[in-house]
């Protein structure tokens, strides 16, 4: 069994809606990014890529390739679920921790986890996601930024 920790963050810009783990939630900004800005995925993808020791997302896909500008983060998340699978490695269960004022998750985390086994062709069960607030504090408290935390288990 193999472990791998993803973490991604991008500042908050005036907007009108984030896509978080494939869901897309109106909001009064927007996250400042080359693809869609999915930091759920992005920090997932991370973790998988730690897990299998293929590097990570900026290397596969770097911001300044521009067939990457406004990608979906599921396009890339599904592309590394090929990658995982052909190296012969089963994702086994996922765990994720997004961090953030708002927009409060808690109505969108059964969409998220749906979205996620879908992509990862793995159980709904085998995937968990939580958020959590910092009360305020830091660039997340302030509303300039989200952040996401993944760990990813693959054999």
């Amino acid at each position: 069994m193999k472990i791998g920790h993803g973490y991604d963050a991008h500042r908050l810009i005036e907007g009108s809606g984030v896509i978080l783990g494939g869901v897309a939630i109106t909001c009064n900004y927007s996250i400042d990014a080359h693809s869609d800005g999915d930091l759920i995925v992005h920090a997932l993808i991370d973790a998988l890529l730690g897990a299998a020791g293929f590097g990570d997302i900026g290397t596969l896909y770097p911001s300044e390739d521009n067939k990457f500008k406004n990608i979906s983060s599921r396009e890339l998340l599904r592309d590394v679920v090929s990658k995982i699978k052909d190296a012969n490695y089963l994702i086994q269960n996922i765990d994720i921790t997004f961090i953030g004022q708002e927009p409060k998750l808690n109505r969108f985390i059964g969409k998220i986890r749906e979205n996620l086994s879908q992509d990862l062709c793995i159980e709904i069960d085998s995937v968990n996601c939580k958020a959590t607030t910092t009360d305020f504090l830091g660039f997340e408290g302030e509303k300039k930024g989200l952040s996401c935390h993944a760990v990813a288990l693959i054999d």
